[in-house]
């Protein structure tokens, strides 16, 4: 049911970017530095999350303006909220959980979409919807590389972007792991780092974390 995400490249494009910086805006103005120093420093992707009045029109600035930058929605909790992304420009779709009228209306409309699921009993519900990565948060509570080891013992060939308690130090123990596609993270990209609207920062943490997976992976 989703080989389309084979197929379109977008599996090949996660784990070739290796780490999904998880973004949060409060200003659309924020949107296109942010994308373009990311970009420079080696992660081309954005999850912008839908924890914002701004989001999606975050979403539509760096779908415009920053040219190959693969802009998802993440902290999708509803269909309205997925409609809307997808609307805005949002290439793909993250939740922390899983609704299956989202799940079933990305597929449906071929919709690139990571639905999150940590139990056996959700992997098997997703599964059998044909998907084949699920993010997996918050990973550091819900026990990290142990658990997601034993879950892809059981779902074979099924794949993991661990996000929630990833950090600068531990990621290269989760890249290293074939379960794991990527790694979602926040460090790169945290408030703090570009409240005076200087992004060096963030685009520095993203250079770091882009060596790492090229390290890693032997990219």
């Amino acid at each position: 049911m989703a080989k389309y995400m084979r197929q379109d490249g977008f599996y090949e494009g996660v784990e070739r970017i290796g780490v999904m910086p998880v973004v949060v805006l409060e200003k659309v103005e924020d949107a296109i530095p942010m994308g373009n120093a990311l970009k420079q420093g080696g992660l081309s992707a954005a999850e912008v999350t839908f924890r914002t009045p701004a989001a999606a029109d975050c979403i539509h600035a760096i779908a415009n303006d920053c040219q190959g930058v693969l802009v998802g929605a993440g902290t999708v909790l509803n269909l309205g909220q997925a409609k809307r992304a997808v609307d805005a420009g949002a290439k793909f779709i993250v939740s922390p959980g899983f609704d299956l009228q989202v799940v079933d209306w990305c597929l449906a409309n071929e919709v690139d979409v990571i639905p999150a699921g940590v139990t056996p009993a959700e992997l098997t519900a997703l599964v059998n919807r044909g998907i084949e990565v699920t993010k997996f948060f918050p990973a550091g509570i819900y026990g990290g590389l142990k658990a997601i080891d034993a879950l892809a013992s059981v779902f074979v060939g099924h794949r993991f972007m661990p996000t929630g308690g990833v950090n600068a130090e531990n990621l290269r123990d989760y890249l290293a792991d074939k379960a794991i596609i990527a790694a979602g993270g926040t460090w790169m990209v945290r408030p703090a780092l570009f409240q005076n609207g200087d992004f060096s920062e963030v685009e520095r943490k993203s250079a770091e974390a882009a060596q790492v997976v090229r390290e890693v992976r032997g990219l």
